[in-house]
C-alpha cells in the first residue's frame, strides 16, 4: 500500500496502454429495480462504488453488469422464516412459488441463469462473492443462510443429484430417458429418479460445494444456527458417499448407475452405467466432471483437491458445534484423500520440468492429461485453497494445461485463447478458464492481458459467457451464465485490493 501510494502516477501512466480510459461502447444491462429477483442495498453500493473507481471505463461496465447478475436474475424463490410469502422471479407468475405455510427456516432457491434448475455447484458459486456483504445486509444474510438450508435438503433428498427441481410440481426434466438406480430390497435396484430431481449426475465437486457454502457463510457471518441437525446429517450422508466411492468400481455393488441413452454425446453417459473402472487408490471416485460431462478415468484429481480443502474446513464447523467424533472422521478422511493425490496423482510428463498433477487417474497407472474450464480445475489448484500458486508441482502443471501442445482442451485463434471444455466441443476457450488463469497469477502482464481478453469478447453483449469460438467471439454459448458473472465480478474484487494498480484509476490508488 505505501508503494502504490508514493509510485501510483508512474504505475498508472505504465499501465494504461492495456486498461484505457475515455469513452467506452459498454452499455448498463441490469435490469430496472422492480424486475430484480433480490435487492441488496449493501451490494448495490459497493458495486457502484468500486466501478467509479476502476481506471478503465469498459471494464468497469462490464463489472456493473455481471457481479450482481446472480442477485438481479437468478433468485428464483426466497422465503424467510415465519414468512408466508416468498420472493424471486418465481413471484411474477401467480401460483409458481407455491404454497408457504409455517415456515420455519429461510430458504432459497437459485438457478443457473438460462437453465431453470438450482445445481448445487453452481449456486454455491454464483453467491460466493456475496458472502462479505452479508454481515451489512440481513436481508442477503437470509438469504445465504437460506441456501445452505436448501443444499442440505436436496443433499437429503438424494446425494448422488447435481440438479434439482423447486418441488415435485413445479419443475421439469428435460432428460426424461435417463436411465439411473440405486439399491433396493434384496439386491435389486430401482429407478432413482423423482420429481425434484432435474439431473441425477454424481459428483464429487457437488458434493464438496455443499460443504464449502456453510463454511463460507459461517467465515463471513459468524453464524452457526444453519448448521442445524439436518445440515449435521447431510455431512453425514456426504462422508458416507465419499467413503463407498473410495471402493475400487468392481466393488461398487450398485451403489450408483447412469445411463442417458437418447444423447448423441458419450459425455453424457457412462460406459455400461457405471464408468470406466477404477481400482482402490484412497481418493473418491466421481463419475462426472464439473462440466457434467462424464470422467475418463474415475478418479478426478481437482475434485479430490477440492474435498480435501473442504473436508478440513468442515472439520473446524463440526469441533466448534460439538460434533468431535464426526469432524475426527471428516478429518481422517480429508488425510486419506490428500495422500492418495500425492501418492497417486503427481507423475511426470515429457514436456515438464518436474511432476505435474493428473487431471485424472484410474489406479492402475494410467493418468490423463488435460484440463477443463469448469472449477474444480487443475488452473484452480490455488484458488481452491489447496496449494499455493508458487509450489513447483503447480507450476509445472500450470505450464502443460496453458499450452496447446500438451493440453488438448487449450485453444489458441484470432480472437482468443485459453482453456475450454469436451462439453462445448474443440475451439471453443471458456470465460471462466480466462478469469481462472488471472485469479492464480502473479504476473502483471499475463493479469492484464487476460482482463483485456474479457472485455473485448462479450460480443457487445457486456456479460460473460460460457465459450466462444476461438476466431469469432461473437459465436459464443450462454448468453446467461450467472456463475461466469459472479466469477468475473470476484476476480475485479479481489485484484482491487491485491493488485489495485492493474485496475484502480491513478487518484484512487493514492487514497490507499
Amino acid at each position: 500500500h505505501d508503494f502504490f501510494a508514493s509510485h501510483s502516477m508512474r504505475v498508472a501512466v505504465i499501465l494504461s496502454p492495456l486498461l484505457a480510459s475515455g469513452a467506452s461502447d459498454c452499455q448498463p444491462m441490469r435490469p430496472p429495480p422492480e424486475q430484480r429477483t433480490f435487492r441488496s442495498e449493501a451490494v448495490d453500493k459497493a458495486v457502484d462504488d468500486l466501478a467509479a473507481k476502476l481506471a478503465d471505463p469498459t471494464l468497469a461496465c462490464i463489472f456493473k453488469n455481471a457481479f450482481p447478475n446472480c442477485l438481479d436474475t437468478t433468485i428464483y424463490k426466497f422465503t424467510q422464516a415465519g414468512s408466508t410469502e416468498s420472493s424471486g422471479s418465481c413471484s411474477a407468475s401467480p401460483g409458481e412459488c407455491g404454497v408457504v405455510q409455517n415456515q420455519t427456516k429461510d430458504d432459497a432457491f437459485v438457478v443457473t441463469g438460462d437453465i431453470p434448475a438450482m445445481w448445487l455447484r453452481d449456486s454455491m458459486n454464483q453467491v460466493l462473492p456475496y458472502m462479505r456483504f452479508a454481515k451489512q445486509d440481513p436481508q442477503l444474510q437470509a438469504l445465504l443462510r437460506g441456501l445452505v438450508h436448501r443444499q442440505a435438503a436436496q443433499i437429503l433428498t438424494d446425494v448422488y443429484a447435481n440438479a434439482h427441481n423447486i418441488d415435485r410440481s413445479t419443475g421439469q426434466t428435460p432428460n426424461t430417458g435417463d436411465h439411473t438406480t440405486k439399491p433396493s430390497y434384496l439386491g435389486t435396484t430401482v429407478s432413482a429418479m423423482t420429481p425434484l430431481i432435474f439431473e441425477r449426475k454424481y459428483e464429487l465437486d457437488s458434493l464438496c460445494a455443499f460443504l464449502k457454502l456453510g463454511a463460507e457463510y459461517v467465515r463471513a457471518t459468524g453464524d452457526l444456527s444453519p448448521l442445524d441437525a439436518r445440515w449435521v446429517q447431510a455431512v453425514r450422508t456426504v462422508v458416507a458417499t465419499m467413503r463407498s466411492q473410495q471402493t475400487a468400481t468392481a466393488e461398487d455393488e450398485g451403489i450408483y448407475s447412469f445411463q442417458r441413452c437418447t444423447s448423441c454425446e458419450p459425455t453424457d453417459t457412462l460406459s455400461h452405467g457405471v464408468g470406466f473402472p477404477g481400482a482402490r487408490t484412497g481418493m473418491v471416485r466421481s463419475a462426472f466432471r464439473p462440466s457434467d460431462d462424464a470422467t475418463q478415468y474415475p478418479f478426478l484429481v481437482p475434485a479430490n483437491a477440492m474435498a480435501v480443502v473442504e473436508l478440513r474446513a468442515t472439520k473446524e464447523l463440526l469441533v466448534e458445534i460439538g460434533q468431535s467424533d464426526l469432524a475426527k472422521d471428516v478429518d481422517t478422511l480429508a488425510n486419506e484423500i490428500d495422500d492418495a493425490i500425492r501418492a497417486v496423482a503427481v507423475v511426470p510428463h515429457k514436456s515438464a520440468s518436474a511432476e505435474v498433477f493428473a487431471y485424472e487417474v484410474d489406479g492402475y497407472g494410467n493418468s490423463y492429461h488435460m484440463d477443463d474450464a469448469n472449477v474444480p480445475s487443475l488452473l484452480s489448484l490455488p484458488y481452491l485453497g489447496y496449494i499455493p500458486a508458487n509450489d513447483t508441482t503447480y507450476g509445472a502443471t500450470r505450464g502443460i494445461v496453458l499450452n496447446a501442445t500438451t493440453n488438448p482442451y487449450y485453444f489458441e485463434g484470432a480472437a482468443g485463447s485459453g482453456v475450454g471444455s469436451p462439453h462445448t466441443g474443440l475451439g471453443r476457450p471458456w470465460h471462466m478458464s480466462i478469469i481462472m488463469q488471472a485469479m492464480t497469477s502473479d504476473s502483471d502482464e499475463e493479469i492484464q492481458s487476460c482482463l483485456k481478453l474479457l472485455k473485448e469478447t462479450t460480443a457487445s453483449k457486456w456479460f460473460m459467457h460460457e465459450s466462444f469460438w476461438k476466431d469469432d467471439s461473437d459465436n459464443f454459448s450462454r448468453p446467461w451464465f450467472s456463475w461466469a458473472n459472479s466469477l468475473f465480478g470476484e476476480l475485479i474484487w479481489r485484484l482491487s485490493e491485491t493488485k489495485p494498480h492493474l485496475v484502480l484509476a491513478a487518484e484512487q490508488i493514492k487514497v490507499l
